[in-house]
């Protein structure tokens, strides 16, 4: 394997094919089904699984099978399957539903707009994730272009990940016979902590996602006859999440929401928060005097990694600013987004969580929370050497810098789902979502450059998974 010639063919397939396709993918609007329920009428998921599929099916990877599978009642899922050298499989993964458009866009960008510049291509998707099925598929073709050999290679692409993954149990299932039992698992859905290096997920924290509602009228009454009297619900509702989160801290309150550090993971945030600085926390777009919370970067990295943290994602029952009058209102809800430790299980947490907001409701209002994702993290098995090793080398090879691990704050439902199913498999867990690339936000964007270095890292990896498995490292 020759890493000059690996990288001269990766940059330029993304140059004169990937970057015109993802523009293309970015035009459409494939919002999860949990943020868009008539994503099945509206047929737009279809248009992005079209577009993958034709891309795939022209890339002369020899022997390839592509497949779109359709359970009843699911979204469709790409199945791609490339024979190898040897019977052992690497699993690689990405999805294709997005988020929602969300609003702060600048003029002359838009979520279904691709715009490049420089190196930067911007509009949903591109980063998360549509890029990692184009980039799974050339790090293959760069080794058949060197007859390199390698295991034989599955890609699954879901649709339902920013969802929290419901379908895809149903397929891998469906699936287990022709899958096998990977050795290795290939995710290319998670963060960077810079564009200078690769990084390799050692955690995701888990989720609980819901609706908690505060109703204390049938309607709402004028807010003079009513206000001393009626309690506000916007209040009850602040008191409810008080028995959740300290109001001062943002520290979460209950023990049955936190886990243990493992001490490597201590250790590994050490050295992250060495690297990045008060990068850590100057990537995000601050208002003009605000500040971040903590005071030690190490505590920063568990902090948004480790352990939880409550987020309050959208609201109802509140006017805009110019329709607001005097009126005490009847009811508000909230939207939870409650992030878990890695190793805290979600389904007994949530539970917890509905008993905790809904038990004795203040004045006797009428309170429901109705949870809607739970998904538990997941913990990184131990690294085997031949792929820490292999990591270092492709970093050093492709970036010019050491490799760095650290645990993500966001959650990707699949990995926990997978790391029960192949409890042998080694794991990496990388991705494109460094500085400002602001996933889920207004003025998402792909970094070009170290999208075409991550695909050149995944060959290598690829690569040194069947040396070490045929005893040639």
């Amino acid at each position: 394997m020759e890493s000059a010639k690996i990288r001269g063919f990766v940059d330029q397939i993304w140059q004169q094919s990937i970057l015109s396709e993802l523009k293309e993918y970015i035009r459409i609007p494939a919002v999860s089904p949990l943020f868009e329920p008539q994503w099945q009428t509206l047929g737009y998921m279809d248009d992005a699984v079209a577009l993958v599929e034709r891309w795939c099916r022209g890339q002369h990877l020899e022997g390839i099978k592509t497949e779109i599978l359709r359970l009843p009642g699911r979204t469709p899922l790409i199945y791609l399957e490339v024979p190898g050298n040897s019977e052992d499989c690497v699993l690689l993964y990405g999805h294709l539903d997005k988020q929602p458009e969300m609003s702060g866009w600048e003029e002359d960008l838009g979520p279904w707009q691709p715009v490049l510049k420089g190196d930067k291509l911007y509009g949903r998707g591109g980063a998360d994730d549509g890029y990692a099925v184009f980039a799974s598929v050339t790090a293959l073709r760069a080794l058949q272009e060197q007859e390199v050999p390698r295991a034989r290679c599955v890609v699954l692409i879901e649709c339902s990940e920013e969802s929290g993954s419901p379908d895809l149990p149903a397929y891998i299932d469906a699936l287990a016979g022709r899958i096998g039992q990977p050795s290795l698992v290939i995710c290319l859905d998670s963060g960077a902590g810079n564009y200078d290096q690769l990084w390799c997920t050692t955690s995701l924290r888990g989720l609980i996602g819901g609706e908690l509602a505060v109703e204390v009228l049938r309607e709402g009454v004028h807010s003079g006859d009513g206000s001393g009297i009626v309690p506000s619900s916007f209040r009850i509702i602040r008191q409810l999440l008080d028995r959740l989160e300290d109001p001062q801290s943002g520290t979460i309150i209950p023990p049955q929401f936190h886990g243990d550090i493992p001490p490597e993971r201590v250790e590994q945030a050490t050295y992250a928060a060495k690297v990045l600085g008060d990068g850590i926390y100057t990537k995000f777009p601050w208002v003009g005097g605000m500040g971040p919370m903590g005071t030690e970067n190490k505590e920063r990295v568990l902090n948004r990694t480790w352990r939880p943290a409550l987020s309050i994602t959208g609201a109802e029952g509140l006017p805009s600013l110019d329709k607001a009058g005097n009126v005490l209102r009847p009811l508000t809800a909230l939207k939870l987004s409650l992030r878990l430790p890695p190793t805290v299980e979600a389904e007994a947490a949530g539970d917890h969580l509905k008993q905790l907001l809904e038990q004795d409701p203040p004045y006797g209002a009428k309170v429901r929370f109705h949870p809607e994702q739970a998904a538990s993290g997941w913990n990184a098995p131990a690294l085997s050497p031949w792929l820490e090793k292999s990591l270092a080398q492709a970093s050093n090879t492709y970036f010019g810098k050491p490799a760095v691990y650290m645990g993500e704050g966001g959650s990707i439902p699949f990995m926990g789902m997978l790391g029960e199913k192949f409890p042998q498999a080694q794991f990496l867990v990388t991705g494109v979502l460094g500085p400002h690339s602001n996933a889920h936000g207004p003025n998402e964007f792909l970094h070009i450059p170290t999208a075409q270095r991550l695909t050149c890292c995944v060959a290598q990896v690829i690569t040194d998974h069947y040396r070490r498995a045929n005893g040639k490292s």
